[in-house]
C-alpha cells in the first residue's frame, strides 16, 4: 500500500482552521498525515488538533526542517502572499493546494504557472465548485438543448458581511497593502466563485477566451476595495456574462450562475450543487455531489490524473480579476441609498433593493451604471 501523504498546512487560523477536520477524514481513510503547520501566530486552541506535527512559524523554517518535509503544502494565507509562498513550495518539490483566488494579479498568477509548468508540481486552486459534479450536468443540459440556444449567463450573489468581517485583519478591504496588490473585494474574494463557476460553465478557462471585461465598483463599507460590483464579460464568439455581487444585502440568499437560452432558463445554487431547469421539457430540480479538492489533488498525484481545478483552468477568472484590480478606486454609495442594521461588530450595510439591481445585472447581462441604478455613477 502506498503511504500517505505527508501535508504541510500554512494558515492555520482563520479560514485555514477548516483544514484539520478535512485532514482528519483523510486521515482516517489512509490518504494523508498533517506532519507540519506554518503560521506567524502560536497556535493556541489549535495546540489540540496538531496530533504530533510540528509548529512552524513561517513557510521557510517549515522546508528548512527534514523532519518535517511535506509532499503536498496547503496554503490558506492572504491572498498578497500567495505568490511568493506557492513558487516556493513547488520549488521544494511539494505539490500545492492553493486558496482562492490564485494571486492578486495577473503578473503574479504567471510567475506561479510558470513555477508549475517548471517544476512539473500540482498547483489545485481551491475554486471548490470546479470539483462539482453539477458542472457537468448543466453542459449536458445544454448541451441537449433543454433551455435552446445559450443567449448569454449571469452570476449573482447577495450576501452581507459586517464590520467585524472588514476588521478581522489588516489586509481585509484593501486594494493595496504596504504596496502590495490585495484586492480583496467582492468579485475577487467573498463572491469570487460566482464568477469563476460561470466562466466555467461557460468553457471559458484560457486568457484568449476572454475578450473584454467591464467593471462598475462601488462600496458602502469604509473600505479600500468594492463591497458592491457589477460587471460584462464578453467571451469569445461574443457571448456575454453579466455579474451582479454585492455584501451589503438585507439578508444572504444562494448565490447563483444563470445560463438563459432562447427556451427557458437555468439557475445553479452552486454553495448546494442545485440546479434548476425551467425548459422546453417543463421544470425540475436537480442536486449533485462534489469531490474535495484537496482529496482530489492527492489523487491527482496518481499517473494519469488530472486535478479538477489546476491553476492552468483559472486563467479565464485572472483576466477579471485583473480588471478590477486596474479599474479606478470604487465609487462610495451615497448615504441616501444605504442603511446600517445590528451593532457593534455585527453593524453592516444594507444598499437600497441591492437584490433587485444584482438580479437585472446578472440576467440582463449590463452594468448597474448602464441599467441606471439610483446609486450608481
Amino acid at each position: 500500500m502506498n503511504e500517505p501523504a505527508r501535508v504541510g498546512l500554512v494558515g492555520a487560523h482563520g479560514h485555514g482552521s477548516s483544514y484539520f477536520d478535512r485532514l482528519d477524514r483523510l486521515a482516517a481513510d489512509g490518504l494523508a498525515r498533517l506532519v507540519a503547520v506554518a503560521d506567524p501566530r502560536p497556535p493556541g486552541v489549535l495546540a489540540t488538533r496538531l496530533s504530533g506535527a510540528s509548529w512552524h512559524g513561517s513557510l521557510p523554517e517549515l522546508l528548512a526542517d527534514p523532519r518535517a518535509r511535506p509532499d503536498v503544502v496547503v496554503l490558506a494565507t492572504p491572498v498578497h502572499t500567495h505568490t511568493e509562498l506557492a513558487v516556493a513550495a513547488m520549488r521544494a518539490g511539494c505539490d500545492v493546494l492553493l486558496e482562492k483566488p490564485p494571486t492578486p494579479s495577473l503578473a503574479q498568477y504567471q510567475e506561479v504557472l510558470s513555477a508549475a509548468r517548471e517544476t512539473g508540481r500540482i498547483c489545485q486552486v481551491g475554486f471548490q465548485t470546479f470539483g462539482s459534479e453539477a458542472i457537468e450536468a448543466v453542459r449536458r443540459i445544454v448541451a441537449d438543448g433543454e433551455i435552446g440556444t445559450v443567449t448569454g449567463l449571469g452570476a449573482v450573489g447577495t450576501w452581507v458581511r459586517t464590520t467585524g468581517y472588514w476588521a478581522r485583519a489588516s489586509w481585509a478591504g484593501r486594494r493595496r497593502l504596504e504596496g502590495r496588490d490585495v484586492v480583496d473585494g467582492v468579485v475577487t474574494n467573498p463572491l469570487a466563485h460566482a464568477v469563476a463557476t460561470a466562466l466555467l460553465v461557460a468553457g471559458a478557462t484560457r486568457l484568449d477566451q476572454v475578450t473584454q471585461v467591464e467593471t462598475d465598483l462601488y462600496r458602502a463599507n469604509d473600505i479600500e476595495a468594492d463591497d458592491t460590483s457589477s460587471g460584462v464579460v464578453t467571451i469569445e464568439d461574443d457571448l456575454r456574462l453579466g455579474f451582479g455581487l454585492t455584501l451589503c444585502a438585507a439578508r444572504r440568499t444562494p448565490a447563483l450562475v444563470v445560463v438563459r437560452g432562447t427556451g427557458g432558463t437555468l439557475r445553479l445554487a452552486y454553495e448546494s450543487d442545485t440546479v434548476e431547469v425551467d425548459g422546453l421539457g417543463g421544470t425540475r430540480s436537480l442536486t449533485f455531489g462534489r469531490v474535495d479538492l484537496l482529496a482530489d489533488l492527492l489523487a491527482a498525484r496518481g499517473p494519469g490524473r488530472r486535478p479538477c481545478c489546476p491553476v492552468d483552468d483559472t486563467a479565464a477568472f485572472m483576466r477579471v480579476l485583473e480588471a478590477v484590480r486596474e479599474a479606478g478606486e470604487p465609487a462610495p454609495i451615497g448615504p441616501d441609498h444605504v442603511r446600517w442594521e445590528g451593532e457593534g461588530e455585527d453593524r453592516h450595510p444594507v444598499v437600497a433593493e441591492v437584490e433587485a439591481w444584482c438580479e437585472r445585472a446578472a440576467t440582463r447581462g449590463e452594468t448597474f451604471s448602464t441599467l441606471g441604478a439610483p446609486w450608481a455613477r
